[in-house]
């Protein structure tokens, strides 16, 4: 059966949703607390694990509706956009994203939250990300051998396993309910719960946010 949405992502229909969808997340992270980068920083630091929590579910969820969507014939998963996987230099970019979100504790995501709610550090890391943007640009052509190494196609997880889809979602989810326990059972020998409340532009709210076991 083909898709009734075709999940073109240069139609209109998709350049009109994205903007709703867009917004809607925006604001589920900002009521969150993921605008707030003391917030981000418990995550490194084993106190506060609502962003492995609310990121996993995220995942889960989207898994979850695009597998039932796919068995119902509602989705052509063919025709959703599949990213090319290139491992030095995705390993090398993770490396570079992840010590970049560890010292400014925002992400793009959640910098852009930020620095639309009036923080200045979240001014400051979108400026940062835009900057690396065009450095990057600017340098592209002296590492376009190593922007294109290591080539491996699409991948998909039940690919790389050589497992049905079906297992692979319920391993997934399996997999995050198990996180989600091992979340909590960290974050109640900190002596904190990651029960989110909306957090202050000067971060305040933050203890209010970590409510004491």
């Amino acid at each position: 059966m083909s898709a009734p949405f075709p999940l073109d992502p240069s139609g209109r229909a998709a350049l009109l949703a994205a903007l709703p969808i867009g917004i809607a997340f925006g604001w589920c992270l900002e009521r969150s607390g993921l605008g707030n980068a003391r917030k981000l920083m418990g995550q490194f630091q084993l106190t506060d694990l609502a962003v492995f929590k609310v990121m996993f579910s995220a995942i889960v969820t989207a898994m979850l509706g695009l597998f039932w969507l796919s068995w119902l014939g509602v989705i052509d998963l063919g025709r959703v956009y599949l990213p090319e996987t290139f491992l030095l230099p995705q390993l090398a970019g993770g490396v570079i994203f992840g010590a970049g979100m560890a010292l400014a504790g925002l992400c793009p995501g959640t910098s852009c939250v930020a620095a639309a709610t009036g923080r200045i550090d979240g001014a400051a890391v979108v400026g940062g990300f835009f900057a690396g943007v065009l450095g990057t640009g600017l340098v592209l052509p002296a590492i376009q051998r190593f922007y294109v190494s290591t080539p491996r196609g699409g991948y998909t997880l039940a690919a790389l396993l050589g497992a049905p889809a079906g297992v692979v979602v319920c391993g997934v989810v399996a997999l995050a309910l198990a996180g989600f326990a091992v979340a909590e059972r960290i974050e109640r020998r900190a002596g904190t719960y990651s029960v989110t409340r909306p957090a202050t532009h000067d971060g305040r709210a933050d203890a209010g946010a970590a409510v004491s076991t």
